[in-house]
């Protein structure tokens, strides 16, 4: 008998978001812990074991439930291992799904958190029917998630799609968190963007704008969406910029794997047109010809709130 359900899981550097998930992609239950608080591994999967326990018994039963996707930072397909995550507490090798396994009797399958974005696009949302997109996530910092052929790029270690770390700027590039220079991540992401603002405001002291209401420590990229929707042409700038930035990318993206379409995802995507508008004329200028006007850019259909557990729960359909 087919199994109807499984249970999607976001672990987060502060908090771990769990939901029980049906084959339409509905959330039925879920809940939280706190991810920060538990210094010991150990500690932390009690509690979340115990969370997923509740859970299934307020809406099933365990022997309904197929299997168990957890999205994570750093996370290994391959092996199920966390490695090496920086802002999670728990440091070196953890393996979290062999773990989480153990504990609850349930098939646990795992990957990186934007490869289950791009499994969550496909199963659920933008990506239904395609076999060739690459979803690219704009948060704290810049994710990719490569489908071609209907299958996940995985390469040979599990790490494969680290397209936030392709080298923009070869001369005096920012330093990006990954310690190197010049990272998409470092212009990007939305704390990119709240860097670039505070260039701007520095190199161009007598430009009027809305951000130098704002202490300029305390710019973020909301604020920059706020101040271009009010009109200030500073922030329009700078979402050019930005735009403009991610639209050179993308047609090298497209050049090696020839994609149906390109998804963003996450905080920075919720610019709308102000985003998508520089992308797109940015990403057209610099494609080679033969790729022109073939590749569709989309906004994520999954509901934001519900986005990383749904990415997630979509591997526990994949687990046998």
């Amino acid at each position: 008998m087919d199994k109807p359900y499984v249970v999607g899981i976001d672990v987060g550097g502060t908090n771990t978001v769990v939901g029980i998930v049906d084959k339409r992609g509905q959330i039925l239950k879920g809940g939280s812990i706190k991810t920060a608080k538990h210094v010991n591994v150990e500690n932390y999967l009690d509690e979340l074991t115990e969370l997923i326990n509740d859970l299934i018994s307020e809406t099933t039963t365990k022997d309904q439930i197929k299997g168990i996707g957890a999205g994570t930072p750093n996370g290994n397909y391959f092996t199920g291992s966390i490695e090496f995550a920086p802002n999670l507490p728990w440091k070196g090798v953890i393996p979290f799904a062999q773990m989480l396994e153990d504990r609850t009797g349930i098939p646990v399958a795992l990957t990186n958190d934007a490869n289950a974005a791009a499994i969550g696009e496909m199963t659920y949302g933008a990506a239904r029917g395609m076999k060739d997109f690459i979803v690219i996530t704009l948060g704290t910092g810049v994710g990719s998630g490569i489908v071609v052929n209907g299958q996940l790029v995985y390469g040979h270690d599990g790490f494969a799609g680290e397209l936030g770390h392709v080298i923009m700027r070869r001369n005096n590039g920012r330093l990006c968190g990954c310690g190197r220079t010049g990272c998409l991540e470092a212009y990007a992401s939305a704390t990119g963007v709240a860097r670039t603002a505070r260039e701007y405001l520095e190199i161009r002291p007598d430009a009027k704008t809305l951000l130098r209401n704002i202490p300029v420590e305390d710019i973020t990229s909301k604020d920059v969406a706020e101040a271009a929707n009010a009109g200030d042409e500073l922030a329009k700038e700078i979402f050019h910029y930005t735009g403009s930035m991610l639209g050179e990318a993308f047609a090298d993206f497209v050049a090696f794997s020839s994609p149906e379409a390109i998804i963003l995802f996450g905080g920075l995507s919720k610019a709308g047109d102000l985003i998508m508008d520089p992308i797109h004329e940015s990403m057209e200028r610099n494609l080679l010809p033969i790729f022109r006007n073939k590749v569709k850019l989309l906004f994520s259909e999954l509901k934001e709130s519900d986005a990383a557990v749904l990415g997630a729960s979509a591997l526990g359909w994949e687990v046998r």
